[in-house]
């Protein structure tokens, strides 16, 4: 427990305080004996009652048993009595030299030992009329014998209400030793429950990654020590899972010291056999038997008797298993055992478990010294079946094993680089992959241009200094150097083309796609269709057409039980730009569980992503803000910096959408301060459009256009740039907003040429509305807003919709049909203010009161005129400071109708020039109100 023992400072022990309390409280209470295991917290909860009870006003007089002690008399009663020293005059004179002998202050024969239980006694309630007195004892199995019969006598007759002397020892429980506590009241001290363990962990080591605290946990048992112990003895990359744990976990000194001990007394054949068991880790019998057979020449499991009777196993009788009285025990066997004793019990179990060809990997593993090509093949093959099942980490130790026992070099090479590849893809041990793929260049220089050392290398080269150009062509080289003949049922191959498509997609450039379409067409004997798919619907969206979509929704149709992470994240992408995501959403979901629970960090982090961009079309904002924290949360624990952007992405979509246009800036500045360097353009874009939406939402539309034309100039869907499937719509509004009417003309009809209102009902929404947009005659504009908002499926897109109501409600208003306008400008307020679109919905109310009517107020002169609603608009930004261009973008007119308008206001508020706008709106509004 920690070192801070006040009540406040033990962590679950609140029920256990209150116990012992109430014990001390009641009446005729003596004598109460603590037990427990080793490391339980007995000493912990003792320094709390004690500290309680001296913070009450008790005299608290404390000992404690010691092994080195144990053979000098009366040392733990000179402990508790040396307090007293100077009230021993308080003794008849026969007593007071008893106990000046028996204490070491005096010389003489040794007193008999009634005389010196007798004088304690008296002497300890003697001190009790001053203040109540609470005996704490500590370790009774450890206490000398004089002391431990001083210390039973006083606990048995400690019993009457007059009493005022409190005795309280604690003990291991199933140690014996020379105090006799039988028939006293006790209380054994259960560990922690899961809960109180688990803030504990979390108390004290906050950065300790999910998987690694979840085997600490179950280890423990709730054991306080082991808790606070255990991860000290790991190595800071097994700390982060970043390196697979050992089966047994290693003990700390102290827990060493404690467990150790007892398995170090036992017989060696006793030993050998608990060696087995624990190494096995299933309990099997049968196995143990036959394992002991191996070891000791006899199947019979006599020899666990002493075991037994030291309450360190078990026979559990259903189903019939050995049980370890606690997992600690099971590390303290380990802990005693040599390195040969441990290699020979590891080679026995390898001989009896041939009908289990992962176990017997393993143990084989263990239980070899020289290189050995069997070993190292199975081990190999044992890697992959656990990788299968989203093993990571295991799947690294088992190839780096095989690697140490592989007697040519260029298969060390092999599989030092393929457990690089799974260190850098799956889990994020970037500096462990780095270090990996040194050892690969050592033991075969000819094997660096290897694809899963290539892969492997491009992690690092992306989450380092590197940038996008230099990954791409490292990859590309081993692909087209690579001696797998292109086939398509390589996975290393197809991972890496996997991985050069996304390499392509963040270069947003058509000529990075040639090497990746080049090496697709030589793929035998057919590409996968999911390689086909991603890149089409990925990598350029607009031109993806009906075939293609039809075959991503049978590929997603087939991942409902997908177990691949990888693939799920595949689909997942594939899915991005056309909208499928909702379809993949409960996948993903099981890959945020995984990853929340130690699985692959890059799957994790993919998944995420995706769940972001679905919570934003889908108007779930603060579990996409919880989410996107998630994410980044896990790039930087894990080290996949290059992903950071993913998740600044998502929040500044969602602060831009609620129009908290600063932090969406600030946002989209970090992205693009961090990726142009790099040449990572998808990057650069999904900060544009960060930075285009915030633009809109404070009506600055000519910012807006600029930002969005660096995507995708108005009339161009560029082949490869597969965010101008998404931003079109922004494009259009912001070019109409500033009259440019042909930038505009010349989007919609590019957009006319392209699948994008093919892709989703959303996309096709917005297409409807730049159509409408861009469209004179105001009746046929309308006919198009309303065909537009009536699609199946796009109401599942909230802040699109609404930000077309808006834009109808606008176009409305500016063709005079006032009342018609009040309908989509009604709707898109209460969706926005539902959506929390704060800037949104201000400026739909704007535009609902420009298309009613407003009374001006009272000039100086004291007389009254009328102020027209989009005139009291054009007056308050004006007085807000706003130039008449900008007025104008932001209320769909000229800066000329601007002008004009601000000729009429002047006059009807009484005021000659711009600057007394403010005061004479005030005016205005104060006389209505009165």
């Amino acid at each position: 427990m920690p070192n801070d023992s006040s009540p406040a400072a033990l962590v679950g022990r609140d029920r256990d305080l209150e116990r012992i309390r109430a014990w001390a409280q009641a009446p005729g209470a003596g004598a109460l004996l603590l037990s427990g295991d080793p490391g339980v917290g007995k000493s912990a909860v003792l320094d709390a009652v004690a500290d309680a009870a001296g913070a009450g006003g008790a005299r608290v007089l404390r000992a404690a048993g010691a092994e080195f002690e144990a053979d000098i008399s009366y040392a733990a009663l000179n402990q508790v009595l040396l307090p007293l020293y100077d009230a021993l005059d308080r003794l008849p004179p026969g007593s007071r030299e008893a106990m000046s002998v028996a204490l070491g202050f005096g010389a003489g024969p040794p007193p008999e030992r009634l005389l010196v239980c007798n004088a304690t006694l008296a002497l300890l309630r003697a001190a009790a009329e001053d203040s109540p007195v609470l005996l704490v004892v500590d370790d009774l199995p450890w206490v000398d014998r004089a002391s431990a019969a001083v210390f039973g006598f006083l606990a048995r007759r400690l019993t009457g209400d007059a009493d005022r002397v409190r005795f309280l020892g604690a003990s291991r429980t199933g140690v014996a030793g020379f105090f006799d506590g039988s028939g006293l009241p006790s209380y054994e001290l259960p560990a922690l429950d899961a809960e109180s363990a688990a803030r504990l962990v979390d108390l004290r080591f906050p950065d300790l990654a999910h998987p690694v605290r979840h085997r600490l946990l179950d280890a423990a048992q709730g054991n306080p020590l082991a808790l606070l112990e255990l991860p000290g003895a790991l190595r800071a990359d097994q700390r982060s899972a970043r390196e697979v744990l050992p089966a047994v976990l290693p003990l700390g000194e102290r827990l060493q010291s404690l467990f150790v001990s007892r398995v170090g007394s036992l017989p060696d054949a006793t030993r050998t056999l608990l060696l087995l068991a624990t190494l096995d880790g299933t309990g099997d019998l049968g196995v143990l038997s036959a394992a002991a057979e191996e070891s000791l020449g006899r199947s019979d499991l006599h020899d666990l008797d002493p075991a037994e009777q030291d309450g360190l196993v078990r026979v559990q009788e259903s189903p019939r298993r050995l049980v370890f009285r606690h997992p600690l025990i099971m590390s303290a066997v380990v802990e005693a055992a040599t390195s040969s004793a441990r290699r020979a019990a590891h080679r026995a179990l390898a001989h009896v478990l041939v009908d289990k060809p992962e176990e017997r990997a393993w143990h084989l593993g263990e239980s070899t010294l020289k290189a050995d090509e069997d070993v190292a093949l199975l081990l190999e093959q044992t890697a992959r079946r656990v990788l299968e099942r989203g093993d990571s980490v295991a799947a690294i130790s088992a190839l780096t094993r095989a690697a140490d026992l592989s007697p040519r070099d260029s298969d060390r090479a092999r599989r030092l680089a393929e457990a690089a590849y799974v260190g850098a893809e799956a889990i994020g041990a970037l500096h462990s992959a780095s270090e990996l793929l040194e050892d690969a260049w050592r033991a075969d220089p000819l094997h660096g241009a290897s694809l899963r050392s290539a892969t492997a290398a491009v992690q690092l080269v992306l989450n380092g200094d590197g940038d996008l150009a230099t990954a791409h062509r490292l990859l590309v080289g081993a692909i087209e150097q690579g001696d797998h003949g292109f086939d398509a049922d390589d996975p290393a191959l197809v991972d890496a083309l996997h991985f050069l498509l996304l390499l392509c997609n963040y270069g947003a450039s058509e000529e990075l796609w040639a090497p990746f379409y080049a090496a697709v067409a030589r793929l035998r004997p057919a590409p996968p269709p999911l390689l086909l798919v991603a890149a089409r619907t990925w990598g350029d969206p607009a031109h993806a057409d009906a075939e293609t979509l039809k075959a991503l929704d049978e590929i997603i149709d087939g991942t409902t039980a997908e177990t691949d992470p990888a693939r799920v994240v595949r689909v997942g992408t594939a899915a991005l730009y056309p909208d499928r995501l909702p379809a993949v959403r409960e996948a993903a979901w099981r890959l945020v569980r995984q990853g929340r629970e130690g699985g692959a960090v890059r799957r994790h982090i993919g998944a995420l992503l995706h769940l972001c961009l679905e919570d934003w079309h889908r108007g779930a904002w603060a579990e996409a803000l919880e989410l996107s924290e998630e994410g980044l949360a896990a790039c930087e624990t894990s080290g996949y910096t290059v992903c950071t952007w993913f998740f600044q992405y998502t929040k500044g979509l969602i602060t831009a959408s609620q129009g908290d246009s600063a932090t969406a800036h600030a946002l989209a500045d970090a992205m693009t301060n961090w990726a142009a360097p790099r040449g990572i353009l998808e990057a650069v874009h999904c900060a544009l459009h960060v930075h285009t939406l915030a633009h809109i939402a404070d009506g600055e539309f000519d910012a807006a256009f600029r930002r969005v034309s660096a995507i995708s100039e108005a009339g161009s869907f560029p082949p490869y740039v597969a965010h101008a499937s998404w931003v079109f719509f922004d494009l259009v509004e912001s070019a109409v907003r500033t009259d440019r009417r042909a930038e505009a003309l010349a989007h919609v009809r590019a957009l006319r040429a392209t699948q994008v209102a093919e892709l989703s009902p959303r996309l096709a929404l917005l297409a409807g509305g730049a159509e409408a947009l861009v469209t004179e005659d105001d009746a046929e504009a309308n006919r198009l807003f309303d065909a537009a908002l009536a699609l199946p499926g796009a109401e599942r897109a909230p802040f699109t919709v609404a930000r077309v109501r808006l834009a109808q409600g606008e176009r409305l208003r500016r063709a005079r049909a006032l009342s018609e306008s009040k309908g989509p400008l009604t709707a898109a307020v209460t969706a926005f203010e539902q959506l929390g679109s704060v800037a949104w919905a201000d400026r739909a109310r704007k535009e609902l009161r420009a298309a009613g009517r407003v009374s001006a107020g009272t000039g100086d002169e004291g007389h009254r005129a009328a102020l027209t609603g989009q005139e009291r608009e054009i007056a308050e930004l004006a007085a807000a400071g706003l130039t008449n261009k900008q007025i104008a973008e932001r209320l769909f007119i000229s800066h000329r109708t601007v002008g004009a308008h601000l000729y009429q206001i002047y006059p009807k508020l009484g005021i000659a020039s711009r600057i007394a706008l403010r005061d004479a709106l005030e005016r205005m509004d104060e006389g209505r109100g009165n």
